[in-house]
């Protein structure tokens, strides 16, 4: 685009799945000639540098290592649907915000930032737009979980409850609202406010709603995989998932040509992160299918494959595996519900067996559920005789693969990486048309 270069602050919660997706999108907006400053945990910071923007470290209040989230913050641990996001809102996403945003405005005070995007959950971005608009940089959500933007058409946020057209619908989702603010999720709201205060910002609502006080939000999906929203007001860029499969490096397993005698594949994962367990969906999925005239290929992400024990003849195991050729063969993919690897499955035509309850996969298995992309179990650890029906019913029926295609076919086509870079440089001219000029004290202007 012919924009003039940009400060960008980039902002991400020191956890995997979160500084993933940004590293996608400072690495792009560095290559389009802006300059991107990168502010996350100390773990993170030699991945952001390789996308050559300059890093930040949180300040250690801020931090802490993800490697282990369970050990981390010993009080999550067994606790699933509202009572696990209540919990891991709290304590590690919103405990940290005020540390978060002194960080930034310091950032912003030294570098002039023409634009913060910040990803759902740093919190700290929910004291910034608390902000009159004249008194902070233009600010955008990077969505990179499902949209919890608030509206008259959809439930609450962390519910896990789909749509209901109509005005019963409607009736219905303003009484969720009201018990989900006031009831379920009214501890964290009351935590929210007292950091507010704290912070001299106040808070704007609610404080899963504070991206509806952003300029923008730039949704890593497509509309055909989100609620639709008639009422709501701030701008939603939807440029599909920024991280797309690509040609991997990663070697094919011994055991790869086993795949080619014409047995549907079925591949499941519990990713990169939750995988600490693997008797929560890796094993259970291997033995319920066991019986099966199926393969079964599971990826460990990173694990030792010898933790699997003894194997049935019909499956097969590897650390990694390259995506780009793994998805384009596989039938029917299993997962704990990330919201990045739902998309690469999409992106390639393979409908879903999803089962998690924890951080936002309560709602990103709703949304696989309601788009009809695949079969939800609502547990984080299915009992095996639920995996083989649901995987059954996902290969006996194509409807999910023809809805998952066209899902598929709607992210191929979408703006991605360019569409995220016209958001920001739109949102920016938009705003400095819109307010007075903030006063710059800085030496850093280039």
């Amino acid at each position: 685009m012919n924009a003039r270069p940009l400060d960008i602050l980039l902002c991400s919660t020191p956890v995997h799945g979160h500084v993933t997706p940004l590293l996608a999108v400072s690495r792009a907006l560095v290559d389009r000639g802006h300059r991107v400053h990168f502010l996350t945990g100390e773990r993170y910071l030699e991945r952001a540098a390789v996308t050559d923007a300059s890093v930040l470290r949180l300040p250690a209040e801020a931090d802490y290592d993800d490697t282990d989230i369970d050990a981390a913050f010993p009080g999550r641990v067994g606790l699933t649907g509202p009572a696990g996001i209540r919990w891991d809102m709290t304590e590690i996403f919103l405990r940290p915000a005020r540390t978060q945003l002194a960080a930034m405005d310091a950032v912003i005070r030294e570098l002039d930032i023409d634009v913060v995007l910040a990803e759902s959950l740093f919190l700290g971005a929910a004291l910034l737009a608390a902000r009159p608009p004249a008194d902070r940089p233009a600010l955008l959500n990077l969505g990179i979980v499902p949209l919890g933007v608030k509206s008259r058409d959809t439930a609450p946020f962390g519910l896990g409850v789909p749509p209901r057209p109509g005005a019963l619908g409607r009736v219905r989702n303003a009484a969720l609202t009201a018990i989900a603010e006031k009831i379920v999720f009214a501890p964290v709201q009351r935590a929210a406010q007292r950091i507010g205060q704290e912070a001299g910002t106040g808070l704007n609502g609610f404080v899963l709603d504070w991206p509806s006080h952003a300029d923008g939000v730039v949704q890593f999906t497509v509309p055909e995989f989100e609620y639709p929203r008639a009422d709501v007001r701030v701008p939603i860029h939807f440029v599909g998932p920024v991280s797309r499969t690509q040609p991997s490096d990663t070697p094919l397993p011994a055991w790869w040509g086993d795949l080619d005698d014409g047995r549907p594949v079925v591949h499941v994962t519990q990713g990169t992160v939750a995988n600490r367990d693997l008797n929560d969906l890796i094993l259970p999925t291997i033995h319920a299918l066991a019986d099966q005239d199926v393969w079964v290929v599971a990826s460990t992400g990173g694990r030792p494959v010898a933790e699997l024990g003894d194997l049935p003849r019909n499956a097969r195991v590897a650390s990694y595996l390259p995506y780009d050729r793994l998805l384009p063969r596989t039938a029917v993919y299993v997962t704990n519900g990330g919201y990045g690897g739902i998309h690469y499955a999409m992106e390639n035509g393979v409908p879903v067996v999803v089962a998690g309850t924890t951080e936002d996969k309560t709602e990103v298995s709703a949304r696989v559920a309601w788009s009809g992309v695949g079969v939800k179990l609502p547990t984080n650890r299915p009992e095996p005789a639920a995996i083989a029906r649901a995987v059954r019913t996902v290969l006996d029926d194509p409807g999910y693969a023809e809805r998952s295609a066209a899902i598929g076919r709607a992210i191929r086509a979408s703006s991605g990486l360019d569409g995220l870079e016209r958001a920001v440089v739109d949102t920016v001219r938009e705003a400095a048309a819109t307010r007075p000029r903030r006063t710059s004290t800085s030496p850093n202007r280039r």
